[in-house]
């Protein structure tokens, strides 16, 4: 038979381990410590967590809905901003730069992220080694670029 604590995922329940008391004190203590065996002592008090809210707000939806617009647009990048992690163009300006808009990551797994550079912008950048444009992915602000 399945209990609350099989049915639900693990990262909701919450064990605690057991408290001991102090080994050595100055005064007697109030009342006898309990002993515990080998058993005993890995025995954790399991809870678990039913009062989880994991239904996202109307607000959380809306900006899910205005970053769902935006994504596929095409935009320009209007401040000057170097990358340093494409190895086949290294010290990369992508001022200037047009790009796609890929990805909002403000908002993951219906829940509000401290991302700090929302937009994930995708720009197809030429190369004289190489025969095709290379593909870069970079992480921008809004106020970063412009949309087209």
């Amino acid at each position: 038979m399945a209990t609350p604590a099989t049915t639900l995922p693990p990262s909701l329940v919450l064990c605690i381990p057991p408290s001991y008391a102090p080994i050595a004190s100055l005064s007697p203590p109030a009342r006898p410590v309990p002993v515990f065996n080998n058993r005993t002592a890995r025995r954790f008090p399991c809870r678990v967590a039913l009062s989880t809210d994991l239904s996202s707000s109307s607000e959380i939806e809306e900006e899910e809905q205005r970053a769902a617009a935006k994504i596929g647009k095409r935009v320009r990048v209007t401040a000057p901003l170097r990358v340093y992690h494409v190895q086949k163009a290294p010290d990369l300006d992508l001022n200037g730069l047009e790009g796609v808009i890929k990805q909002y990551v403000g908002v993951w797994k219906g829940r509000r992220i401290s991302a700090n550079l929302p937009f994930k912008v995708e720009f197809q950048i030429a190369v004289p080694e190489q025969p095709r444009p290379v593909k870069v992915v970079s992480h921008l602000k809004e106020e970063e670029f412009e949309y087209l």
